[in-house]
């Protein structure tokens, strides 16, 4: 299993930027962002979220929104507010907001076939 790694510039509703190396992780469905970062931005938890870890252990995360620019692009996407262990995860949601699928085989990040139906 390979691991791949995207730079990114997150921005809050204030206008502060933060530079993020965030993980590809196609099994995340949020992306989220460290403890650090979202307090810099000065995002506030808009709502809790239930999240199911990878054992199983069901925890709740505060989730905001930000916006998150790529080398593929930019949009607005929900992220989850980090606590201070936490590393950057670049999650599905985002991934489909900004059209792009994850190849697993080349670990490469494509734009998604769009349908319109």
């Amino acid at each position: 299993m390979g691991i791949t790694y995207v730079d990114g510039t997150v921005r809050g509703s204030t206008g502060r930027e933060e530079h993020v190396r965030f993980l590809v992780d196609s099994g995340a469905t949020y992306t989220l962002l460290p403890h650090a970062v979202w307090q810099a931005l000065e995002l506030t938890p808009q709502r809790k979220v239930a999240f199911t870890l990878a054992d199983g252990t069901v925890v709740e995360r505060d989730v905001s929104e930000c916006h998150l620019t790529l080398p593929q692009g930019a949009a607005h996407s929900p992220v989850i507010l980090g606590e201070p262990q936490d590393e950057p995860l670049l999650g599905v949601v985002t991934l489909e907001i900004l059209g792009l699928v994850f190849n697993p085989f080349t670990r490469t990040l494509h734009p998604m076939r769009m349908l319109l139906a």
